[in-house]
């Protein structure tokens, strides 16, 4: 993978949005609780990413934290996906194919409410650490559960944290694929050459992102709103002349919380305020930028 320092640069195309959009917007819901490391999985050591420092040895199971991810899969994803719902809003699911395994009802009402599945891997795990052949595997095996479980085959990938030399490459060398979303890079999809052959990126974002609670950089439900109107409001002005896009990252452990959902549902009030928005799944900004913008192809 090379990189591009250059992008669209002051050149930013002129795109049309359905309904004549300033902006689209993709709410993005992780779907990982039940495929993060675990002691009783087999892993050597427990997951270390959680809701407050453990002081649990890594190579011993820790109770709290598989208690905090276990909230996302029990409460949290069924608040978020009502909160969706109150609005009208088709969100895209990074699903994490073992986490649907364990818990089928929410892969049932995931794609029964309109909204999209997208790879995430078959657990929750660094892809960047695997060899060529193991990420080959892990992407097919992700591709053959997340079809039996959700009647439906991913066309779009996410890897936790960053992806691997190889990935874009196995991604679309897979031949199902369309789209994926490892790049944070850029406010609009774009093209690059896969192999000499365009291949599309749907950027994502870690910044208008939830994760932030757990990583630094968020503390109150207010600094979350107002991070996600700001961005809005910028986006919005500039997509008078040239529309734009903007993910929003939720995680059913994180802003599934009480406190946080209110967040997430103040946003989309605010949003539902405003004329020209569209709210939709990765998916279908892929298709309309495929069916519309192949003459950006590289």
């Amino acid at each position: 993978m090379e990189r591009n320092f250059v992008g669209y640069g002051p050149n930013v195309p002129k795109i049309q949005w359905p309904g004549n959009a300033q902006i689209a917007i993709s709410f993005v819901v992780n779907y990982e609780e039940g495929s993060e490391r675990s002691i009783l999985d087999g892993d050597i050591h427990h997951e270390s990413n959680g809701e407050v420092p453990s002081p649990v040895p890594l190579d011993q199971r820790d109770l709290f934290n598989e208690s905090f991810f276990e909230y996302g899969s029990r409460v949290g994803v069924w608040r978020l996906l009502d909160i969706l719902n109150k609005y009208g809003a088709k969100a895209t699911f990074f699903s994490c194919a073992l986490a649907m395994e364990r818990n089928p009802q929410v892969a049932k009402q995931v794609v029964e409410r309109g909204h999209e599945i997208c790879g995430h891997g078959y657990r929750w795990e660094e892809y960047h650490s695997m060899d060529r052949d193991t990420e080959k595997e892990s992407i097919s095996k992700t591709i053959e559960s997340l079809t039996q479980t959700c009647g439906e085959r991913p066309l779009g990938w996410f890897t936790r944290y960053g992806a691997s030399v190889n990935t874009r490459e196995l991604i679309a060398e897979e031949g199902g694929f369309i789209y994926d979303s490892i790049s944070f890079n850029d406010d609009l999809p774009y093209f690059v050459n896969v192999k000499d052959k365009p291949w599309l990126v749907l950027p994502y974002s870690m910044e208008t992102n939830d994760a932030r609670f757990w990583r630094g950089g968020l503390v109150s439900t207010g600094d979350f709103y107002e991070y996600l109107k700001d961005t809005f409001d910028c986006l919005y002005e500039e997509g008078k002349t040239h529309p734009k896009m903007m993910s929003v990252g939720l995680h059913c452990r994180i802003s599934g919380r009480p406190a946080r959902s209110l967040a997430v549902e103040k946003f989309l009030g605010y949003v539902n305020n405003f004329p020209k928005v569209w709210i939709a799944p990765r998916i279908d900004i892929a298709n309309w930028w495929l069916t519309n913008y192949s003459e950006l192809k590289q």
